[in-house]
Parts: C-alpha cells; sequence; structure tokens
C-alpha cells in the first residue's frame, strides 16, 4: 500500500513538473512571439495617436508611388536573384552528388562560406571588385553595381548554399533502379533529367525557389551596402523606424514583408513533407557512372564556382588589409585593431555580439531541444503540445526585419494594453528594452524553428519505448532525459548550438532596430563603418566575425568526425 501510495506521489510530482516545463515554453513563446507580433498587428491598424486607422495607412501606403516602387523593386530582385542562385546550385548540387569529379568535400566547403559571413561583406567584396575604384572597373569590366545589379549578385551568393543545402538532400534521395530501367532501354541523358531527375527532386527544388525568395526578399544587409537609391521593402522599414520615427508606417511595410515570407514558409512546409513521403526504403542508392566529357564539364563548372567565391572572399580579405583604396595600396593590420573602430567602441561591439552569439546558442539550444521534448516525447496535455509546436515552427516565416520591428513596438510600448486607445501604461517587460538581453532573446525567437525542428527530428528517431520503460519502473522523466535521451541526441545538440552561434554572431536584419549605445553591435558597426566611408575597418570587422564562425564550424565537423569513427568502431 505504501509502495503504491508512493508512486502515485511520484507520478504526480512527474505530470506536475512536465506540465510546468511544458507550460512555461509556452509562455515563453507567447511572451516573446505572440505579444510582439501581436503589437506589430495593433500598431498597422493605429494612428499615431492611437486611435484606430482601419486600412486607411496600407492605402497610404499603396497609394504613395515612391512606396509601391519599392514593392516593385523588391519583388524584382527576389524574383532573379532566386532564379540565379537556385539555377546555379541546381547546377553545382547535381555535379557533387551525381558526377565523377575529384574534390567534392573541397567544393561543398568552399560553397558554403557565404553562410558563416554576414551578407555586408559581400556588398563591400562587390565595391572593392565592380566599384567605381573597383579592380575589374578599372580593366573594363565595370557594371552599374550600386542598384538592383549589385544586389541581385550579393543575394544570389547569399542564398546559393541555403539551395544548395536543400537541393543536396533532394539529390540524396535518388532511387538507382529507374535509371537502370532508363538505360536498359537505351534512354538518353537528356531524357533521364528531363523524366527522371526533376521529377525526382521537384519538391526540393520548389522549397529551394520559396526559401530563397523569402532570404532575398527580407535582407537588409546587401541593400544596406550596395543598394544606393534603389529601395526596397527592407530598408523601407529602416527608414520608416529609425529615419523617421514613424512607427505606424513601419507596421504597415513589415506587414507587407510579412505576407510573402508566410506564404513561402506554407510552400516549404508543404514541400517538404510530399519530399519525406516519397522517399521510399526500398529505394536502391544512386551510383556513379564516369563519363569523361558530362564529368569533366562538372568539374569546370565546380571550380569556376569555387574561383568565384575565393575570389570574392580573397578580396575582402585584401580589403581589410590595405590603407586607403584605391591610393596606398600598403598592407597594414591597424584595420584589425578594434580600439580604432567605430569611434573606440569596435571593442565593445565585438565583444557584445560575441557575447550575445554565445549566450543565444546556450539559452536558444536549451529552450529548443525542451520545447521539442515535450512536443514530441510526452504524452500528456495534448492541445497544449499542439499549440507549443505551431509557436515553435512559426518563428521560419518571420522576417529579422519583422522581429526587430515588433520588438521596438513591444518591449517600448507606453499604450500597452488595450487596443486602438490611448490607455497609458508602461510595458511590464521594458526593463529589457535597451539591455543586451533584449537583442538576445531576438536572435533566440529569430533562429528557433530551424533548431526545434533538428530537435524534432532527432527525438523522432528514438525508441518511444523509452519513457514507457522509465514509467513502469518508477524512474523520473527528467532522469530518463539527462541519462539517455540528451546522450543520444547529443550530436544534433551541438548542431543546434553552433547553428545559433553562426548566424547571430552575424545577423543584422533583427537586431538593427533594437541595438543601443550602451550596447553596441559588431554587425551594425559594420553597416554605420561603411555608411561613413570606412570600408577598410567595415571589412577587417567581417573578416573577423566569419574567421569565428569558420573556426566554430570546424571544430563541429571535428567532433562530429570523431563521433563517428568512434561509432565505427567494434
Amino acid at each position: 500500500m505504501k509502495n503504491l501510495k508512493r508512486k502515485l506521489e511520484n507520478i504526480s510530482i512527474e505530470n506536475f513538473l512536465k506540465g510546468l516545463i511544458l507550460y512555461s515554453v509556452l509562455v515563453f513563446l507567447i511572451i516573446f512571439l505572440v505579444f510582439p507580433l501581436g503589437t506589430l498587428f495593433v500598431r498597422a491598424f493605429q494612428r499615431p495617436d492611437g486611435s484606430p486607422a482601419g486600412f486607411e495607412q496600407f492605402a497610404r501606403y499603396f497609394t504613395n508611388p515612391a512606396m509601391l516602387q519599392s514593392v516593385g523593386n523588391t519583388f524584382f530582385v527576389a524574383v532573379v536573384s532566386t532564379l540565379v542562385s537556385v539555377g546555379l546550385a541546381f547546377l553545382f548540387s547535381y555535379s557533387l552528388s551525381r558526377k565523377n569529379i575529384r574534390f567534392k568535400n573541397f567544393f561543398r566547403y568552399i560553397g558554403m562560406v557565404p553562410i558563416f559571413a554576414p551578407t555586408m561583406l559581400l556588398g563591400i567584396a562587390l565595391i572593392y571588385l565592380f566599384g567605381n575604384k573597383g579592380i575589374l572597373t578599372a580593366a573594363g569590366l565595370g557594371i552599374p553595381l550600386y542598384g538592383k545589379v549589385g544586389i541581385i549578385i550579393a543575394e544570389s551568393i547569399y542564398c546559393f548554399p541555403v539551395a544548395t543545402t536543400i537541393l543536396m538532400v533532394a539529390f540524396s534521395g535518388a532511387d538507382n533502379r529507374l535509371y537502370e530501367a532508363a538505360d536498359s532501354m537505351g534512354t538518353s541523358a537528356w531524357r533521364k533529367m528531363i523524366t527522371i531527375t526533376i521529377p525526382n527532386v521537384k519538391y526540393g527544388l520548389i522549397s529551394a525557389l520559396f526559401v530563397s525568395f523569402t532570404y532575398s526578399f527580407t535582407d537588409f544587409g546587401a541593400p544596406s551596402v550596395v543598394g544606393g537609391n534603389y529601395n526596397v521593402l527592407a530598408t523601407d522599414v529602416y527608414k520608416q523606424v529609425v529615419g523617421q520615427q514613424n512607427f505606424n508606417m513601419g507596421a504597415v511595410v513589415g506587414i507587407v514583408l510579412l505576407f510573402p515570407a508566410v506564404l513561402s514558409f506554407a510552400v516549404d512546409r508543404i514541400t517538404s513533407s510530399k519530399q519525406n513521403a516519397s522517399i521510399s526504403s526500398k529505394a536502391v542508392p544512386y551510383v556513379i557512372k564516369p563519363h569523361k566529357t558530362s564529368d569533366r564539364l562538372a568539374a569546370g563548372f565546380c571550380w569556376l564556382i569555387t574561383v568565384a567565391m575565393l575570389l570574392f572572399f580573397g578580396v575582402a580579405l585584401f580589403a581589410s588589409l590595405i590603407k586607403l583604396w584605391p591610393y596606398n595600396l600598403t598592407l597594414t593590420l591597424k584595420n584589425y585593431d578594434l580600439t580604432r573602430v567605430a569611434a573606440g567602441a569596435g571593442t565593445a561591439a565585438f565583444r557584445n555580439s560575441v557575447l550575445i552569439a554565445l549566450a543565444a546558442a546556450a539559452v536558444g539550444t536549451v529552450a529548443c531541444f525542451l520545447t521539442a521534448y515535450m512536443t514530441e516525447r510526452i504524452q500528456k496535455f495534448p492541445k497544449t503540445r499542439k499549440l507549443t509546436y505551431f509557436l515553435g515552427i512559426t518563428p521560419l516565416a518571420i522576417p529579422g526585419t519583422v522581429v526587430g520591428l515588433s520588438y521596438i513596438l513591444f518591449f517600448n510600448a507606453s499604450w500597452f494594453g488595450i487596443p486602438f486607445t490611448s490607455y497609458a501604461l508602461q510595458s511590464p517587460f521594458y526593463a529589457l528594452y535597451g539591455t543586451i538581453w533584449i537583442v538576445i532573446f531576438a536572435d533566440i525567437i529569430h533562429f528557433f524553428s530551424v533548431p526545434f525542428t533538428t530537435a524534432v527530428t532527432s527525438l523522432k528517431r528514438l525508441d518511444k519505448e523509452f519513457e514507457t520503460v522509465s514509467e513502469s519502473m518508477g524512474v523520473p522523466f527528467y532522469h530518463t532525459l539527462g541519462r539517455v535521451i540528451i546522450p543520444l541526441c547529443l550530436p544534433a545538440i551541438i548542431e543546434m548550438f553552433v547553428y545559433y552561434f553562426v548566424n547571430a554572431l552575424v545577423t543584422v536584419s533583427a537586431v538593427v532596430f533594437i541595438y543601443s549605445a550602451r550596447v553596441p553591435l559588431a554587425a551594425v558597426a559594420i553597416v554605420n563603418l561603411e555608411g561613413a566611408g570606412d570600408t577598410a575597418p567595415a571589412a577587417a570587422m567581417c573578416m573577423l566575425l566569419l574567421f569565428i564562425n569558420l573556426g566554430v564550424r570546424l571544430i563541429y565537423e571535428a567532433i562530429r568526425r570523431h563521433q563517428e569513427k568512434k561509432g565505427q568502431r567494434p
């Protein structure tokens, strides 16, 4: 009887702890995701005095020729850069996965480098190549860089590794039996491409198109460097909020910026589920057959992409090591002296960015893994789990610019409380405004979805009997979590941490709205330096961020390979 009573007490305590963790995660997402977005929507339908405006501000926005033109500009550069980046990524991924070429790992790693750099670095490299005093411009290969051409080139490079990653996964799911049947019937290579290869990767291709479109549609870094007078929505938001202090119109632009991202998110979710469903356990892995002509063409294309990447980042490195382009090309390390950068705030900005990236990675990884564990492995509270899961994947559809703007409106609200009224009450979360923590929370929410889905995928691979057996033996779930689940998911947890750190270190779109003079940030300092004409120090700070991210990624790769070798040992 005593054992039964003790067991019932343990069960009730466990249920209480499970509910506490689950509802804590849900409250966290509501406070730092739902409330800011809700505030953004409310402000879009309000006048500056707090009175309801209906669709008045939307009408004003879409009847303003300059603002309406920025919508068309944004769609134009997003569509063109998406087609360019996905087209190149398709050929690159096809060459790496389907052709017999050497140095595949080298090509893949170089192709991924833009992920680890601030997008401003791409703009700076373009200035040194194609600017008025650029290297290629001096050689007679100049282009009209400032405006749509520069943005399209920068965004194409920025989206290329993302599209490549998606397409590499799509190509890995090929069934070699289809190709064997086609070969037995004498089908030409071109016909196999049209009838087998493209249909097999169509969902990955659609996903790559929409993800790349979202990235280029919402990016702030590249347009701020090479956009010139060519306005896009991301820079429009910045001008409305920072330049004119028109928060209500900024909210309108934020919502306009949100709709294409939500559409892309929905399409990506649908295509991802269809792609997973189309992969059969009976599929035979694709077998690469040598073909000299196509293999040489594929190798040549991969070398072309690799040399272009090395050229861009080599020029950026060169830009960071010279005194004054193009008048004094003496090599120097003074640009890397952060005490001389941004009026002496360079060291603080760099230190803050690293600390914020570490904190966001640590807190975000814990939050994502707990959210995934509570929604995937716990059977209690089904409705709450579904709501939490939905909120967990929602940030994938929210551009960083919208996150930053919504945080300004919510955490700095003086009207917090009743919508469409002038009821004045300071936000209870105002203490976070202007501190390092608001930037940390913005980064956590902005990049929440990918680590969350990574954790969910890792947990799905584990046997669900772990918790059942533990419960039958009276072992608390947190013991099972700490001793079994976390060790088995450790590779995924490390990957989540690296993803958070790399992205939080170089992001600018969200933090450009919420940083303060007390908390300078490296990414924002780069934008300000470039705008002030201090391109060499801006390039140096970009390279420092790139080197840190590459170092972190190399450490992760070393750990992963060590774990793989350890797992292969008898």
